[in-house]
């Protein structure tokens, strides 16, 4: 018999610490261009005439890039991580979510080191080598829903979610550590730490994950029973292409990918625009901007985990099946946020209230936890990569609109007044979906999730609900 220890960490937990981990690398890359191309081009922040002759500070070379093209540069990323997001549930559900996600990352931490040679070079140079990362990234989340789904008993389902919230935390860490790094060593450093932090990360991903219970090396076999028992008959071993029709004839699916739009527009937008937002147009400096965008994604990471916590509580409780419990936290995950914008729109004219409203409407959305992000989970666990995969691919045109929106509202003149518009439209993007996951959501597990025909499980699944 093999030897155990007294203390015994489940392997679980492990496994939802590098998940937290490979969101986390995920949006390090990500985002850093946010903040570093303040320091990398030569028109940048200028807050008004008066200021607009001083010498720009020597973070490094800086590039002739004009508005439009610094947000090709920042959308780049997301052309190259729609295009992998589609097919990444499928590759993990057949290469195994592990691998494709751990050398994804590996590569597109090469590629983020690489970036200040491609500065040097060309902006088009940039422009490839972020669309690369992007590729690489695109298939992280859905490899991780994938791992989720085969890791996560359903009475910690919303806490395992929570977990992917690693990205707002990459975000938290990268912009105001970005911006320390840039006034103390130079942009370029920006882009040479987080890919040497990638590659360090990655070996620890290597070493601590395997695609299921039952294929890890030092799991416990009371740990491996307790989850393959709790996931019951809803999951299968047996690998089969998605049912790619019935998804596109499911009005549940259209729901959450509607409402996983709506989320990611909220948190596109305030990733790629607000450390433009608070250094030119509120006249904070990159440092001071870089540490304040960071706040709403603090906001919205401890708000995940405490909603996805509450969201576990009351499931186990039974109080609510899990189609109630959705549609109830698209309260806070999409319609509060949204009003949150529309007050931000009409009365956000000081930079500390500006601050506190997005800290307090990204907070709210720290809920999709308990609403968006967990509903893939629900609807085909057999198929939660696939699901995740396709509504993240819809889910990143905001990534790329976004930027484009923000340069053509503020073409002429960068003021206040020119983001009330921006504002406004995010808070439509939030609300509108809501209203239509209200209607057509659904949290019950769908026929089409099986993977052979079986004698049929929906009435069972239904009575759990």
């Amino acid at each position: 018999m093999a030897f155990m220890p007294c203390f015994y960490v489940p392997k679980r937990i492990n496994v939802a610490i590098m998940l937290f981990m490979a969101c986390l690398l995920s949006y390090m890359m990500r985002v850093n261009l946010s903040i570093n191309i303040i320091a990398m081009v030569e028109d940048s922040a200028s807050h008004n005439s008066t200021e607009g002759a001083a010498a720009l500070p020597d973070y490094g070379p800086r590039y002739n890039w004009t508005q439009q093209d610094q947000a090709l540069l920042l959308g780049a990323y997301f052309y190259g991580y729609m295009i992998t997001s589609l097919p990444a549930g499928t590759l993990a559900e057949m290469m195994g979510g592990r691998n494709v996600a751990g050398y994804s990352c590996l590569v597109a931490g090469i590629l983020t080191a690489l970036t200040p040679a491609a500065a040097a070079w060309d902006k088009y140079a940039v422009f490839a080598v972020r669309f690369l990362i992007g590729l690489m990234n695109g298939v992280v989340y859905p490899c991780c829903h994938n791992l989720v789904s085969k890791w996560s008993p359903p009475e910690e389902k919303g806490k395992f979610v929570a977990s992917l919230m690693g990205g707002t935390f990459g975000t938290v860490i990268t912009w105001p550590l970005s911006g320390l790094i840039i006034e103390n060593m130079g942009w370029d450093w920006a882009f040479y730490i987080v890919g040497i932090f990638v590659l360090i990360v990655v070996a620890v991903w290597f070493y601590l994950v395997a695609d299921t219970p039952a294929q890890h090396s030092t799991i416990s076999i009371k740990e491996r029973e307790y989850i393959e028992t709790s996931l019951g008959d809803t999951l299968s071993n047996k690998k089969k292409w998605p049912p790619y029709k019935e998804l596109i004839l499911s009005l549940p699916f259209w729901s959450l990918m509607l409402l996983h739009y709506g989320s990611m527009w909220g948190l596109f937008f305030l990733i790629t625009a607000t450390p433009k937002f608070l250094s030119e147009v509120l006249g904070f400096n990159l440092s001071s901007a870089g540490f304040l965008s960071s706040l709403p994604h603090v906001a919205r990471l401890i708000c995940a985990f405490g909603f996805g916590s509450v969201a576990d509580w009351i499931r186990s409780r039974g109080w609510w099946t899990v189609t109630m419990m959705r549609k109830a936290f698209c309260l806070p995950s999409h319609i509060l946020p949204g009003i949150m914008l529309i007050i931000l729109a009409y009365f956000g004219r000081d930079p500390y209230v500006c601050v506190a409203i997005m800290t307090i409407s990204l907070g709210f959305n720290g809920a999709a936890t308990a609403s968006n992000l967990a509903n893939s989970q629900d609807l085909a666990p057999n198929y939660a990569g696939t699901l995740y995969g396709i509504i993240n691919c819809i889910g990143t045109t905001p990534g790329i609109f976004s930027p484009l929106i923000v340069a053509a509202f503020t073409k002429e003149q960068n003021t206040i007044d020119q983001w009330h518009w921006i504002f406004i439209i995010g808070a439509a993007a939030y609300i509108l979906p809501a209203i239509f996951f209200w209607i057509f959501g659904s949290g019950k597990i769908q026929k089409w999730n099986e993977v052979q025909t079986t004698e049929s499980r929906e009435d069972i699944v239904n009575t759990k609900l």
